[in-house]
């Protein structure tokens, strides 16, 4: 093992065990490297003449640029064309903290990490596998989940995915969720929590929320050791009342010394900007503190540097500029607006009777999806093709649970939407 790595792993079993213990043997033996090319480039800074970097610069030493790409770009090309730094930009991290914050006023006073950037949450998630899932290890979510798990976790990590039930007469299945977490036996738990849920939609209520918790808590007083990975794409797009509007991650950060939680998220579906490929990760555990933050952070930037190098300088920085930007929240609320007026037109189309002839709503309340479930007798399949051919809407077949994107609809054709569904069910059905 690397010194850089027993460094860094004798700070994190120093400062919380159960940290150490949850890491897999990739994030065991992960560092940043603070020696070597890395060194060397660091100590050269401000030098004179810099020999050093793997970028190159004009004459004048600002980054060097092709015109036809540098004059569509309204930006200053020292925050646009070099490299970023592993970890992220130092602005960036510092304000999405300061947001996280913001988003979630119970997390006062608590001490947490300062975000790592990613590139997105497809690789937060994998940088999540990356650091604290071993090969056949099992991973517990949803029963309904993102298909992308799968390919992150069970196909590049080799992990084994552990479903529970997600919903039981209505609402999240406490029970059914609290035996999957304590089957096995006492010892080392991974749990994925990704509300609102995709496909879903769905977010817990504020008993849900504290039963979660509470599930939990117990677990780690018993003796499990839990890494808890908070999926929060969808964060902030609740529709409902009596919906927790605060991620899990602030009760979770100061729950228990046994409970690591981390949190992955970002700018792409709460700022709308999918493209940009910007996501951070951030750590809480109870009575954690800058020391062993720092140096989980140390092992999330070897790992971000070892897979992608760095995120792309250009997307944070105009990220920044938006967050500083004094018409943000208002610009921001405008997009709720919209997104919680289709969430409606979805409400009022399905108080049609009719559609429970062929399928019926999940619980939904959040986010950019819901879904139904179709009755016995239709394929799913055969649906979706005769959607696209017959009446030009397009859909995804779960299984025959219809995961439908009304984030993606206007609100006027929502109906029409349903009708199609509606009437393409009575064809099949016969």
């Amino acid at each position: 093992m690397n010194p850089q790595a027993e460094e860094l792993n004798r700070i994190i079993q120093t400062k919380n065990p159960v940290v150490f213990e949850l890491l897999s043997e990739k994030g065991k033996n992960i560092f940043f490297p603070k020696k070597g090319i890395l060194g060397q480039t660091a100590d050269a800074k401000g030098t004179k003449i810099n020999a050093t970097i793997g970028a190159a610069v004009e004459d004048d030493l600002s980054p060097m640029r092709l015109e036809s790409i540098a004059s569509r770009i309204g930006i200053d090309p020292s925050l646009a064309f070099p490299y970023a730094p592993s970890y992220g930009r130092p602005d960036i991290r510092a304000k999405w903290k300061a947001m996280i914050f913001q988003k979630n006023p119970s997390l006062k006073g608590t001490e947490i990490s300062l975000p790592v950037v990613t590139n997105a949450l497809t690789h937060g998630v994998s940088m999540a596998g990356y650091l604290f899932m071993d090969e056949a290890e099992e991973v517990l979510v949803s029963n309904l989940f993102w298909g992308n798990y799968n390919l992150i976790l069970n196909h590049a990590y080799g992990t084994k995915i552990k479903t529970f039930n997600l919903f039981k007469e209505g609402g999240f299945d406490l029970d059914d969720f609290e035996a999957k977490l304590n089957a096995g036996g006492v010892g080392k738990k991974v749990v994925i929590l990704n509300f609102p849920n995709n496909p879903s939609g769905y977010s817990p209520t504020y008993k849900e929320y504290d039963g979660i918790v509470s599930i939990l808590d117990k677990a780690a007083k018993a003796g499990n050791k839990i890494v808890v990975v908070l999926d929060d794409a969808y964060f902030g797009l609740v529709f409902e009342e009596n919906i927790a509007t605060e991620s899990l991650f602030p009760a979770l950060a100061k729950l228990h010394e046994n409970i690591l939680a981390v949190k992955v998220d970002g700018p792409t579906k709460e700022d709308y900007v999918w493209g940009f490929r910007v996501g951070f990760i951030t750590y809480g555990v109870k009575g954690g503190e800058a020391e062993l933050y720092t140096a989980l952070e140390a092992k999330t930037a070897g790992a971000v540097r070892g897979n992608i190098s760095n995120a792309s300088n250009l997307s944070q920085s105009l990220l920044v500029q938006a967050f500083e930007n004094e018409s943000y929240e208002a610009q921001k609320a405008a997009k709720f607006d919209i997104m919680k007026q289709r969430y409606d037109a979805v409400k009022t189309a399905l108080k049609d009777e009719k559609y429970e002839q062929y399928f019926k709503a999940l619980p939904y309340n959040s986010g950019y999806f819901m879904c139904v479930q179709l009755v016995e007798g239709i394929d799913g399949e055969a649906l979706r093709k005769l959607l696209i051919e017959k009446y030009s809407i397009g859909i995804i077949n779960l299984n025959n649970v219809i995961r439908i994107a009304f984030a993606a609809v206007a609100a006027s054709q929502v109906k029409e939407m349903f009708e199609g569904l509606y009437l393409a069910c009575k064809e099949l059905k016969g």
